[in-house]
């Protein structure tokens, strides 16, 4: 009877080294489901905050050239652009505007065509135009650029753009606005809600605005040399507007 015992549970043993040496040998594995639960309470208020600050520009951008069409030859009209283009940058340097603030944005000399069935296309003239950016620090002076540029045979003024040359202050100012923005807000929230809340954990500003180029449209065909009469138009830089918008995290207690 006790060999009997001693058998059996040699066997159940041999049984139980057989079965894992098979799940060994040939990779047995049992699936396990898990189901994980994970319960988050955020310890974190988030505010947005804005902030504007309005600015007047203190710099101003004319975009003034010469346009020639239908001329005979490319070579006529490359010479009355290079004419005008010349005297209009002798001009802009007269006014006291330094070198670097002339740009010769635009230059340009292309063939005009007719079309006919039993010809085709076939050139019938040359246009040509060149346009000269010319950067004012100063914007009282926009005026006399203006008269000056078609006393030089300028015949298209397209435009005056407004601009902040160093925004970066005003985006500071702008930003300190947001900032106190939130924090205001922060603590009307925390007295409705009934909460405290602790230190700033966390600033995210969002892309500051640039300063907005205002384009104020002139002429943009003025006749060659005749200047603008009456002492020229009167130029008004306005406003422009610098936002920032921040997002303050509070601890809440």
């Amino acid at each position: 009877m006790k060999f009997d015992l001693v058998f059996k549970y040699l066997v159940l043993v041999l049984i139980t080294l057989a079965f894992l040496f098979a799940i060994k040998v040939f990779n047995i594995s049992y699936p396990l489901d898990i189901t994980v639960t994970n319960t988050t309470k955020s310890t974190e208020l988030a505010i947005v905050g804005e902030g504007k600050v309005d600015v007047t520009p203190d710099t101003v951008y004319v975009d003034a050239g010469i346009t020639v069409n239908n001329l005979p030859t490319a070579d006529e009209v490359q010479s009355k652009i290079d004419e005008v283009n010349n005297k209009l940058i002798d001009a802009m340097k007269a006014l006291g505007i330094a070198k670097e603030n002339i740009k010769t944005s635009s230059y340009n000399i292309t063939p005009a065509y007719s079309y006919k069935p039993e010809e085709g296309n076939r050139i019938t003239g040359y246009n040509g135009n060149a346009t000269v950016e010319i950067k004012i620090k100063d914007i009282k002076l926009a005026t006399k650029v203006i008269n000056e540029a078609t006393g030089a045979g300028a015949n298209e003024v397209t435009g005056t753009r407004f601009t902040v040359d160093n925004p970066e202050k005003f985006r500071e100012e702008a930003r300190d606005k947001a900032i106190q923005n939130a924090k205001d807000q922060a603590v009307k929230l925390a007295q409705n809600l009934g909460i405290s809340l602790g230190k700033v954990t966390n600033i995210v500003e969002s892309n500051p605005s640039q300063p907005i180029n205002y384009d104020y449209g002139l002429s943009s065909a003025l006749p060659r040399a005749a200047g603008l009469g009456g002492g020229g138009p009167q130029i008004e830089p306005g406003t422009q507007t610098v936002t920032s918008t921040v997002t303050l995290y509070f601890e809440k207690k």
